[in-house]
């Protein structure tokens, strides 16, 4: 019949979109390279809250080349629970046990609506952090303390002994915020809320040009509130 006909003519000239065909290409070369194509690309089709994060690109820091690389979920729930359950990031982030826990947590954020984004920090090349960006603003944080439209937060771990107590955690603080600033137009601030018996955290963010505001009480912690603005630094009143 002439539409069959037709229709296999159609489906002759269909042109995958380059992106695709790429993802494809980078699968069969690199299985750790297509899982991270695979997460920006999921990123991306979901409704954008944060201004192309997927897309943000590197930093250099003074320590390395720093990446913010969205999770994939298959490739690195085991290494971000290994991370949970180390006792120095366990007493803050309350997510040890088995890896379905932290897998139901990344799960959350993944098929969420985009406000709170999870991401394995790389330095160099190599993972070595995470880290989750979500909109302040949109947050149940909204509830306790006042923030602004497009006030942008930020979690953080470093993940294994050998990467703590170096500095480090100042430098890629720093290299975040900059970031969020430089690609967010629309947010003026960005925020933290470090438990307040963390005080290496504290300190780090301090060291990033952040100011404190006050304390405030979260349903899971009492917290300090930890505020970089676009303008030059505020200081502590």
């Amino acid at each position: 019949m002439n539409s069959t006909d037709a229709s296999a003519d159609d489906t002759l000239d269909l042109q995958l979109p380059e992106e695709f065909v790429a993802l494809f290409r980078t699968a069969a070369n690199d299985p750790a390279e297509a899982a991270t194509a695979r997460a920006r690309a999921d990123l991306r089709a979901r409704a954008d809250l944060l201004d192309g994060i997927a897309d943000w690109g590197p930093s250099d820091t003074p320590a390395g080349v720093f990446d913010l690389v969205p999770v994939d979920l298959e490739r690195d729930v085991a290494l971000i629970a290994r991370w949970m359950n180390a006792p120095a990031v366990a007493a803050y982030w309350e997510l040890t046990g088995p890896q379905s826990v932290t897998a139901d947590h990344l799960r959350a954020q993944l098929t969420g609506d985009g406000r709170s984004v999870p991401c394995v920090g790389t330095l160099d090349g190599v993972p070595m952090s995470y880290w989750e960006i979500y909109r302040a603003d949109l947050d149940p944080l909204a509830r306790y303390c006042p923030v602004r439209p497009h006030d942008t937060g930020v979690h953080l771990l470093i993940g294994d002994g050998a990467h703590r107590g170096r500095g480090l955690g100042t430098e890629l603080i720093r290299a975040v915020a900059d970031l969020v600033l430089v690609k967010r137009p629309a947010c003026t601030r960005v925020l933290a809320e470090p438990d307040v018996r963390n005080r290496p955290s504290v300190a780090a963010f301090l060291g990033a040009g952040f100011r404190p505001r006050g304390e405030v009480d979260l349903p899971a912690k009492r917290a300090v509130l930890m505020v970089r603005a676009r303008e030059a630094p505020e200081q502590s009143p």
